[in-house]
């Protein structure tokens, strides 16, 4: 077990659909990891309808808010077929199976998966991503930022290069596939 290992799983449940079952742990969240603290009184302090809007209107119908690790990558690309693969042969090579109706690049399985392994490798492979999320979040406006926050202050850095890929990727966002397309 990692030393962040309850933040990454705090974090994974903040960052799920906000149903009656993920709202119903929010005060365990809250007892577990301080961190999140900013995140949860504003879950907390919402009402559920409300607050299952606010996820809606952010995480779904914004790519530039993507909670799919490889899409920061790899964009609406072939080559993200490739990339699930490789999430699926982390998972297996942990003895892992990943669970649920969400892609194994989903950031919430993602945070599971190194709060179980303690291998950060996927979250550090992905930390471009996982800053451009953290960004967009932030500017945003929303406070799923602030859990965003909290899990790029783990990783090792802030290194130059990450945030310069980082920005680097905002600019010209994510590959787009152009063969075939008329």
């Amino acid at each position: 077990m990692t030393p962040h290992a309850a933040l990454y799983q705090g974090a994974a449940h903040c960052l799920c659909y906000p149903d009656a079952r993920t709202r119903s742990h929010l005060p365990l969240v809250r007892e577990a990891v301080p961190q999140l603290t900013p995140f949860l009184d504003y879950a907390e302090a919402t009402a559920p309808t409300a607050l299952a809007e606010h996820y809606v209107r952010t995480f779904d119908f914004k790519n530039r808010h993507s909670l799919y690790l490889s899409w920061w990558l790899d964009g609406d690309t072939r080559r993200r077929g490739a990339s699930l693969v490789a999430f699926k042969e982390s998972y297996r090579a942990h003895a892992l199976e990943p669970t649920g109706e969400e892609l194994p690049d989903h950031l919430p399985t993602v945070l599971e998966f190194t709060a179980a392994t303690g291998s950060p490798d996927l979250l550090l492979a992905h930390r471009a991503g996982l800053e451009l999320l953290r960004i967009a979040l932030t500017e945003n406006g929303t406070p799923y930022a602030s859990v965003l926050e909290a899990v790029c202050r783990t990783l090792p850095g802030p290194s130059p290069k990450d945030r310069a890929a980082a920005r680097a990727l905002a600019r010209s966002g994510p590959p787009t596939e152009t063969v075939g397309v008329d």
